[in-house]
């Protein structure tokens, strides 16, 4: 019996990583809603002891109130639930991913020799200096007097992280680049929960326990802090489903088209934002969609291999099989030879031509119309093989 340990351990932490990160986001979405849904407290009492808010909600066959307090209430409750768990734990699983993955098979998914022939160790001191570096110049805006006007603050961060997508895109390939984006934003988030939410909410128990009035700046920086994380969801999500579409990361311009996703998943979190202040505006979906609508024209239009559009003499079924078997079958194949790969990708092989035929619009797809694969283009396709297997392929479709 053969058991592939690796892959087993990417589905591990794969799954982790979703229901981790489905708990973290929807705690987060909920108490957002929560806060911008509170209505005035009814209750004489209430509003002397400090609640600013309250709401009342229906789910699962019960009544639920929760209220909110201005600062803290006037005593520590015997039971006080944190929300953390939920971040550290999405962020420990997709860190853990991003090593299977893009360090430990660098030379696959992450290094792109066309672009930066790196080794392995120095792609990975790259990668780890973005991610890590994006908290440093996050924390450090925030903390400037740029922090304190959250217009500006959002315009600044965004260019700045626009401008890390535009190097890594640069460097790396582009999957591995968007990946690295998603892992720097993804960093900020769970740093904000680590360095500044959580801990503050810790000062905030400490001063009630010692029956002292806590101080109302630890929780309006918190605040602030989980309302920055509330939007950069949006674009975290995107990035982690974006490998499966090399129409995003495999055209000239990827590092735009990344940062023009992110800017039009703004305006459809601040119509959610907003409704649930009771303040409907279709203006931020449809703008949210239009933008959607121009990246993908963009995107569209500067898409493909150029070199598709040269005359290209008729290739041969036999010409197209050798291409394949030269470029794809290493992993593509019921015995693969690639490192890292003891089966086919997704069970997909190339062996015969009856499977080229079979496979030819995805071979198209990723290969042709873009250069997604091979993985990090470890068989060096060229260019004039791409727009041979590409006119190969549409002889064979005839």
């Amino acid at each position: 019996m053969i058991i592939d340990y690796a892959a087993w351990l990417n589905l591990v932490l794969r799954w982790l990583h979703v229901i981790t990160g489905i708990a973290w986001i929807g705690a987060s979405f909920y108490f957002v809603w929560l806060d911008n849904s509170l209505e005035p407290p009814a209750d004489k009492k209430d509003k002397e002891a400090g609640v600013t808010g309250e709401l009342w909600a229906v789910h699962g066959g019960g009544f639920y109130n929760p209220k909110k307090y201005a600062v803290a209430p006037a005593h520590m409750p015997k039971h006080l639930h944190w929300f953390m768990w939920e971040a550290y734990f999405t962020w420990v699983s997709g860190f853990s991913l991003l090593c299977l993955m893009y360090y430990h098979s660098a030379s696959l998914y992450l290094i792109d020799p066309s672009k930066m022939a790196l080794t392995p160790f120095q792609a990975t001191f790259i990668g780890l200096s973005f991610i890590f570096g994006g908290w440093v110049v996050y924390d450090e805006l925030c903390r400037s007097p740029i922090g304190s006007n959250n217009r500006l603050f959002g315009i600044i961060w965004f260019l700045a992280v626009t401008a890390g997508a535009y190097f890594l895109c640069r460097i790396f390939s582009g999957r591995g680049a968007f990946i690295h984006v998603g892992a720097m934003l993804g960093t900020v988030m769970v740093a904000n929960v680590f360095r500044v939410i959580i801990p503050n909410q810790k000062k905030v128990v400490a001063a009630l326990v010692a029956g002292e009035t806590p101080d109302p700046c630890l929780g309006a920086e918190a605040k602030q802090r989980s309302v920055h994380n509330n939007y950069m969801t949006l674009p975290v999500l995107l990035v982690m489903i974006s490998n499966h579409y090399p129409m995003l990361y495999s055209v000239p311009h990827n590092w735009l088209v990344l940062a023009a996703l992110a800017a039009a998943a703004w305006p459809i979190r601040q119509f959610f934002n907003l409704k649930h202040k009771g303040n409907v505006d279709y203006r931020y979906p449809v703008a949210g969609a239009l933008g959607i609508i121009i990246v993908a024209l963009f995107a569209s239009a500067h898409n493909g291999n150029p070199v598709i559009a040269a005359h290209i003499g008729k290739v041969t079924p036999e010409e197209v099989r050798l291409i394949v078997r030269e470029r794809c079958s290493a992993c593509h194949s019921d015995m693969p030879t690639e490192a890292g790969f003891t089966a086919a990708p997704k069970g997909i092989a190339f062996d015969t031509m009856p499977e080229i035929e079979k496979y030819a619009p995805m071979i198209t797809d990723q290969a042709v119309d873009h250069t997604a694969m091979p993985l990090g283009n470890a068989t060096h396709m060229t260019k004039e093989e791409r727009a041979e297997l590409g006119e190969g392929l549409k002889a064979l479709a005839k």
